[in-house]
């Protein structure tokens, strides 16, 4: 008889490795790194200023300021993102656009054939659960 997996930081982590990994997997052939992506799909709702950007990335992936600096750089030396005019806020140029939406088409293949016969019931409880788990974890890192 199986039991059902204990939640915890090993099956959080299971599920999110072997999640980042189909993801990274598919946008490869794009050039592109996890960081990236996550800089794009913030972007992809319009210019963001680029300390807005550089502290919601630092917290997303417990990273300094200087790693994410590198990955913005690269974004911009692949012309996928571009300073406005007076340098504070960051955009999308059409190619990163187009990148993004590769992207976002991507995600939404892995999330369908990942999350296509969990009950909605669970998939929210899941969702809270792990919610509440992170703003935990965040509260103590912060602490």
């Amino acid at each position: 008889m199986s039991t059902a997996p204990t939640l915890n930081g090993q099956v959080v982590g299971q599920a999110h490795y072997a999640t980042r990994a189909l993801l990274e997997r598919a946008v490869a052939p794009l050039g592109l790194n996890f960081g990236q992506v996550l800089v794009l799909n913030v972007l992809a709702d319009g210019p963001v200023e680029r300390d807005h950007l550089t502290h919601r990335i630092t917290s997303t992936l417990k990273v300094d300021g200087p790693a994410v600096q590198e990955v913005i750089a690269r974004l911009v030396d692949a012309n996928l993102a571009q300073d406005d005019t007076d340098g504070t806020r960051l955009r999308l140029t059409d190619t990163g656009h187009a990148t993004q939406a590769r992207v976002a088409e991507a995600v939404s293949g892995i999330t369908a054939r990942l999350y296509a016969d969990i009950p909605a019931d669970e998939a929210s409880a899941a969702a809270r659960a792990l919610t509440v788990i992170t703003q935990r974890a965040n509260a103590e890192l912060a602490a």
